[in-house]
């Protein structure tokens, strides 16, 4: 690709694509918005990068806070990866314990400790269990089936003494976009707070998607930690993590716990993200809007899987939705690893041809922006039509 706009990719043939990968989520508001672009170019003018805090790291800091108030305090990191790593480290350190609870088919980064039953490109590149991990790293993650409760219970159980915290995309999004069961989250949450453990929330896909404030507004329930990426950057390479003010002065200097990171709290990255979160903080219906937009096409593409007689299996929360090639709601791992993945990626190039941009996995999740209107659905949805008809007409040969 060569550059974007609004909705738009164009590469370097100068054909145009209708996004809905988004830089993996990031881009909120779409491509090249004008107020981020500004304050990017005004902070470069001032210094792209000083190793020290400044006036700028409080502010994103604050805003970040106002909109999410389970996060007392909160430090910058450059990835989601270092975010969410830098998280476990404090969880372990605050409770002196050693493992972590993680969820086959959550994505939580490449660090060590996650790419055990991982999703996204993990399992797309069919390496869910990379080599590097050591068995002394895997001997500390318990992984377990997302959406199910009664695991939660039996771990614990087994392993009340050794769980510092359980680590968990609120809402899949890395093995599709799979929501979670009712009463998933509140069972984490419980069984947390009567071990003794944290709950962490991964948040940097979620975060400012699902709702302003996050999955933990939207579901009502309240994490221990919680990490972030994507959105709060404008487009930028940022990450972040915080939660109670109690576990959170652990870290150095105030606790034992080190982090730092030298671009961490990078000014361009901190002026771009005050320019997405003022420009959410300033619009009363953009998540109403976003959300009509998501369900809009997943109906949309929904009614066409029908026409074709092609089974599907749609999921959307606020900006984020998935199509899955299957005949069954997804729930978990093993029910997206049902998915006809084959047909998935003669449909993604189909879409491609016709100037649709979606991710070119089953295990990932499409994502609306701000800049999307009606009618890049309605073309979407056209060239869904046409690109499922084509696979029925091949197939049939």
């Amino acid at each position: 690709m060569q550059r974007g706009s609004g909705p738009f990719l164009y590469d370097l043939d100068g054909h145009e694509y209708v996004d809905y990968v988004l830089s993996w989520g990031a881009l909120l508001q779409g491509h090249a918005y004008p107020p981020v672009v500004k304050a990017i170019v005004q902070a470069a003018g001032r210094g792209t990068s000083f190793g020290t805090p400044t006036e700028a790291e409080s502010e994103l800091g604050e805003l970040i806070a106002s909109m999410m108030p389970s996060i007392e305090r909160i430090r910058f990191t450059s990835s989601g990866t270092e975010a969410t790593m830098s998280a476990v480290r404090l969880a372990r350190g605050y409770t002196g314990r050693d493992a972590i609870v993680k969820f086959a088919g959550c994505y939580h980064g490449h660090a060590d400790a996650f790419l055990i039953a991982a999703g996204s490109g993990a399992l797309t590149n069919g390496i869910p269990n990379s080599p590097g991990v050591t068995a002394g790293i895997a001997r500390d993650t318990i992984v377990l089936p997302f959406n199910d409760a009664a695991a939660v219970s039996v771990a614990f159980d087994e392993h009340a003494a050794r769980i510092a915290a359980v680590v968990v995309e609120p809402y899949a999004g890395n093995m599709g976009f799979v929501p979670p069961a009712p009463g998933f989250l509140r069972a984490l949450r419980d069984r947390c707070d009567a071990n003794g453990s944290l709950l962490i929330f991964d948040e940097v896909m979620t975060g400012f998607r699902v709702a302003r404030g996050g999955a933990q507004q939207r579901t009502g329930i309240v994490p221990d930690l919680t990490t972030l990426g994507k959105v709060i950057g404008g487009g930028l390479p940022i990450g972040a993590f915080g939660g109670r003010a109690d576990i959170m002065a652990e870290l150095a200097p105030d606790g034992a716990v080190y982090q730092a990171g030298t671009l961490s709290g990078n000014p361009l990255a901190m002026a771009a993200g005050i320019a997405a979160l003022r420009a959410i903080a300033a619009d009363p219906t953009l998540y109403e809007r976003l959300e009509v937009l998501a369900k809009l096409l997943c109906d949309g593409l929904a009614e066409v899987f029908t026409k074709h007689g092609i089974a599907q299996s749609s999921t959307y929360a606020g900006s984020m939705l998935c199509t899955f090639f299957n005949t069954e709601e997804v729930r978990d791992l093993d029910g997206a690893l049902r998915s006809d993945t084959a047909a998935y990626a003669k449909y993604f190039h189909a879409m491609l041809d016709r100037g649709i941009y979606i991710a070119p996995s089953q295990f990932e999740s499409m994502f609306v922006s701000a800049a999307h209107t009606t009618r890049e659905i309605e073309r979407t949805i056209a060239a869904a039509d046409e690109s499922l008809a084509q696979l029925v007409a091949v197939a049939a040969r």
